[in-house]
């Protein structure tokens, strides 16, 4: 018998995300989209976000909210994990870049204010 490994097995990390400069929990189940094929699908498949829950796309420095259900909050992050920029609240159908970013968070619309997060914090992120 002969066994065949799968073509793309990724096995996707899930993180808990502090922002160590307003000292506050950003989420405790941020998963991590590293792979072409995890990234290209993001949270399309989502109908909504649960508080505490999001997706770290690794790397990546733009995103679109084409075809999705509900809106979001971004915060960009450069490769020293300081934010470069956040964006509240972006609806579907939207563009969203910051082009000195090396990844992005995905998370629930308020998720930034609820935490403060601005340009400039220093974020945590722990594997769990």
């Amino acid at each position: 018998m002969r066994l065949f490994a799968p073509l793309c097995y990724t096995k996707t990390l899930r993180f808990q995300v502090r922002n160590l400069t307003r000292g506050t929990l950003i989420g405790f189940a941020i998963d991590s989209a590293e792979s072409s094929a995890e990234r290209r699908t993001g949270l399309l498949k989502h109908t909504k976000l649960e508080d505490g829950t999001g997706l770290w796309i690794v790397p990546c420095e733009s995103v679109h909210t084409l075809f999705m259900k509900f809106a979001l909050d971004l915060i960009y992050i450069d490769r020293k994990k300081r934010v470069r920029g956040v964006r509240k609240a972006v609806p579907p159908w939207r563009f969203s870049a910051c082009f000195t970013a090396h990844s992005v968070i995905e998370l629930p619309v308020g998720t930034v204010d609820r935490t403060g997060t601005q340009r400039g914090d220093a974020l945590e992120f722990t594997k769990v």
